[in-house]
């Protein structure tokens, strides 16, 4: 099984990610637990667990389930869908899915780079989890996309429970277009 992550090499202190809230931190030298994170593929073995990821009712309105992202993933090969299950530890805590590199010729697209879907199971949420899938993610692209020079995202008009200012605080930036009624966000990746 492929997977890739943040591991903390025997007797090396472990990637601590920031308190959420960033003057608590200052004020008290704070840091969020240790953040041991990686990206498996979905196979038969975890299909289950991953499909059980779910995020709150109101976040529901921006993001779709995991096994309707499968499904959207099957019927549009043409957008280069790659997905993996989100793990902590052992601990299946949500789901990734990109466009990894959408060919040209398919201008109704948003790419070649696209983070479609990101959820993090409402179980596991407030705890630097998102903020590390996407750094999985950008450093994937990086790595193995010399091409990519920005990651794209969408967001949904709306304001309770909105990933817009999650995208906004990691770095993506509104682009000014719209597709499909979402404003288009982009991450700079060189």
């Amino acid at each position: 099984m492929h997977s890739f992550g943040f591991r903390s090499p025997e007797g090396a202190r472990p990637r601590s990610l920031p308190c959420r809230n960033r003057g608590a931190r200052r004020a008290f030298g704070c840091h969020a637990e240790a953040v041991d994170v990686s990206l498996r593929e979905v196979t038969d073995a975890n299909r289950d667990l991953v499909e059980r990821v779910s995020v709150s009712p109101e976040q529901s309105n921006y993001v779709s389930s995991v096994t309707e992202s499968l499904a959207d993933a099957a019927e549009t090969p043409e957008a280069g869908p790659r997905y993996w299950a989100l793990y902590r530890g052992e601990d299946v805590v949500g789901f990734v899915m990109i466009s990894d590199g959408i060919a040209d010729g398919h201008p109704e697209l948003v790419g070649p780079y696209y983070l479609w879907r990101l959820l993090v199971d409402t179980r596991w949420q407030g705890r630097g989890l998102g903020r590390a899938a996407l750094d999985l993610v950008v450093d994937h692209l990086r790595t193995n996309r010399p091409d990519a020079t920005e990651l794209l995202t969408s967001v949904a008009p709306g304001t309770v429970a909105s990933p817009r200012g999650f995208y906004e605080a990691y770095g993506f930036r509104p682009t000014g277009e719209v597709a499909d009624g979402e404003d288009v966000l982009a991450l700079p990746l060189r």
